[in-house]
């Protein structure tokens, strides 16, 4: 009897796709910045476009942002708009880019079940690139909100010093 109960478990477990409460919102939405999946991929680096268009992670520590400190702007690696101010950024420990709120007219915000659970999911609102999750445990004297980024989603524009 436990055979027949360890078979059906595993056709049910085969059977279900992992991501099977994805949404497919980037073909619903028009977006600003159009390109077809060749497009990106011949205009972003491997990594930007695993992030930006198969939400992808990058591994945690590797990417070049997580430590910077410099002031400017992060603009999305896919189509250069503005998503966050270096005001924003904090050191969250997390190793990945971590600011407590962004540019919001430029920010998509969706769920997604991709692990098993529900996660707020980030995109830039003119290309539909992925860029990370936002989570509850941030600075609790700002917004108390983290915006986790990949950094293969951003480039970083520094401000002229004075």
């Amino acid at each position: 009897m436990k055979s027949i109960y360890s078979i059906l478990l595993i056709f049910i477990l085969i059977g279900c796709k992992g991501n099977s409460q994805e949404t497919n919102k980037k073909t619903q939405k028009q977006y600003t910045v159009f390109k077809t999946e060749n497009e990106w991929k011949e205009s972003l680096p491997q990594m930007a476009y695993y992030v930006l268009r198969k939400s992808g992670t990058e591994i945690a520590f590797s990417g070049p942002l997580n430590n910077n400190k410099k002031e400017g702007i992060y603009v999305c690696a896919g189509c250069q708009s503005p998503l966050y101010k270096s005001e924003f950024k904090y050191d969250s420990g997390s190793g990945w880019p971590a600011f407590d709120r962004g540019i919001e007219k430029n920010l998509e915000y969706d769920v997604d079940y991709k692990i098993g659970y529900a996660r707020s999911e980030l995109s830039c609102n003119n290309c539909g690139g992925h860029l990370g999750h936002m989570f509850g445990d941030g600075p609790k004297n700002t917004t108390g909100n983290r915006h986790c980024i990949n950094s293969a989603a951003l480039n970083f524009i520094q401000t002229d010093e004075k």
